[in-house]
Formats: C-alpha cells, sequence, structure tokens
C-alpha cells in the first residue's frame, strides 16, 4: 500500500512540475508598448537593470522592414515580432528596463514616431503572439535569447521541485 502511495505522489508531482514548463510564456504582453515617461520622483520605482544588450543586437530586421512614410502594419509588427520574440521572457518582465531600453534603440536605429509599433501591431488580450523559433534562426541571434535560457531554468527548478518534494515525501512517511 505504502509502495502505491509513494508512486502516486511521485506521478502527480511529475505532472505539476511538466505543467510548470509548459506554462512559460509565449507572447509579448502588451505593457511593451507603454514608454515609461519619467517624472523625476521614481526612486521607489527603480527598475533592475535589463539582462539582454540591445545595444549590440542587429535592428536591420525592423528598419528593412519598416520604412516610412507608410510604416505598412503587416511588415512593421512581423519584422517587430522577430525581433523582440526571442526576449519575450525578459520583455515581459515587469521589474527590470527591458521595455525601455529596446524602445530606445529601434527608435534610435529606426527613428520611428513614438507609439508606432503599439497603434500597428494588434495582439490579443495576452499580447502579441511570439510564434516558435525554429532553431536556426535562435542560434543566429548574436546574443543567447532569455527566454531559450529561463525555459531552461524552468526546466532544472522543475526537475529539482519534483525531487525534492519525492524526498520530503520519503522522509515523512
Amino acid at each position: 500500500m505504502e509502495w502505491r502511495h509513494y508512486s502516486s505522489c511521485f506521478i502527480l508531482l511529475f505532472f505539476v512540475s511538466l505543467l510548470q514548463g509548459a506554462l512559460t510564456s509565449t507572447s509579448i504582453s502588451d505593457t511593451i508598448f507603454v514608454y515609461p515617461i519619467s517624472t523625476g520622483r521614481n526612486l521607489l520605482q527603480a527598475k533592475d537593470a535589463c539582462p539582454v544588450s540591445f545595444e549590440f543586437q542587429n535592428y536591420t530586421m525592423i528598419t528593412s522592414q519598416c520604412k516610412p512614410p507608410q510604416y505598412p502594419a503587416k511588415q512593421c509588427c512581423d519584422a517587430f515580432l522577430q525581433f523582440a520574440c526571442p526576449f519575450v521572457e525578459s520583455l515581459n518582465n515587469q521589474s527590470n528596463d527591458c521595455i525601455s531600453v529596446m524602445h530606445s534603440y529601434i527608435d534610435q536605429y529606426g527613428h520611428y514616431p513614438t507609439g508606432l509599433f503599439g497603434s500597428v501591431c494588434k495582439g490579443t488580450q495576452q499580447g502579441l503572439p511570439c510564434p516558435a523559433l525554429a532553431p536556426s534562426q535562435s542560434a543566429d541571434r548574436d546574443d543567447t535569447s532569455s527566454s531559450q535560457i529561463n525555459r531552461k531554468l524552468s526546466l532544472v527548478y522543475s526537475f529539482a521541485t519534483t525531487f525534492m518534494g519525492v524526498l520530503i515525501l520519503v522522509l515523512l512517511f
């Protein structure tokens, strides 16, 4: 009887950890289009530095496809998603300044009007959907995608959580 109890607990913890890994974000939050306005009194609202070095990214995928004066919505949004989706985890993290840093570099290299991508790119309530990246696309990036790193860490955390849960159950019973 004890063996069945342990195996049931292990199976439950295993599926919970798999569910946790499957629930990682694959869309870019709507807050990505909000340009933070500096008020000078943001000491209590200080954000962490962005872990992605947007300074060294290749912006030609956006600037070559999203051109003035028309700024075609489909080309601009596709280019924006192609650029931003590999960084979805960092961009959706409200505790860092990745959104403002990324937008400042996009504006610097593309000379786009403020709010362009927010007005032409429409998504769902969860934000803009990110297509799955092919392995060759992610390998071509200059910087390792933080979403890939976070996904790997998420799996490690899931397995560690499962292991610790099983260990605790074994020690308790």
